[in-house]
């Protein structure tokens, strides 16, 4: 039997600017060369809406993701930074964790990091990251936004994840923002 192929799942980006932060995702999830669907909610907010955080991989292993970082962030409520290496840590030792299939990106109006299972805990120097299929492209739309433009937060993660859906087959255009 013909194994169905990799899974890929949405694009991820964040974007700092003046005080705020915006988080986005397409909902585009693929396995293989089929759209399985196009809806899917891989960004949220956390702690009473101070924090957003998104995932790029399989759904199982986002969602695990998002209540393994809750959990820090209940344990460490005032400190992203701290709740990040924790998890990491957790992540990179923990057997279980450790072959969870995803990318974790969180943020908040101070900082933002992308974590994955290897233990890497990647702080931006610009304030934009991205994950995810698409993530390149709308890095790269978002950078150039921010360089060139003196649009806000949200409106660079609006523009940057529509580009990238118009390159990336694996991006979509139904585009979910978060704001804090």
């Amino acid at each position: 039997m013909r194994s169905p192929g990799r899974i890929r799942s949405t694009t991820i980006l964040s974007v700092r600017r003046d005080g705020q932060v915006a988080l986005g995702g397409d909902g585009q999830v693929t396995v293989g060369e089929t759209v399985m669907k196009a809806t899917a909610q891989k960004v949220r907010t956390l702690a009473n809406g101070r924090l957003l955080a998104g995932f790029a991989g399989s759904a199982a292993d986002g969602l695990t993701l998002f209540q393994k970082f809750e959990e820090k962030i209940e344990r460490y409520p005032d400190n992203l930074r701290r709740a990040a290496v924790e998890l990491a840590k957790d992540w990179r030792s923990d057997r279980v964790l450790r072959r969870l299939e995803a990318l974790l990106a969180v943020t908040d109006k101070e900082s933002s990091f992308i974590l994955s299972g290897t233990g890497d805990i990647i702080e931006p120097d610009d304030g934009v990251l991205a994950i995810g299929s698409g993530g390149p492209y709308a890095l790269a739309a978002a950078r150039a936004l921010v360089a060139s433009t003196p649009l806000p937060a949200v409106e660079i993660v609006r523009r940057a994840l529509e580009i990238a859906a118009d390159i990336c087959i694996y991006t979509n255009n139904r585009i979910t923002i978060l704001e804090a």
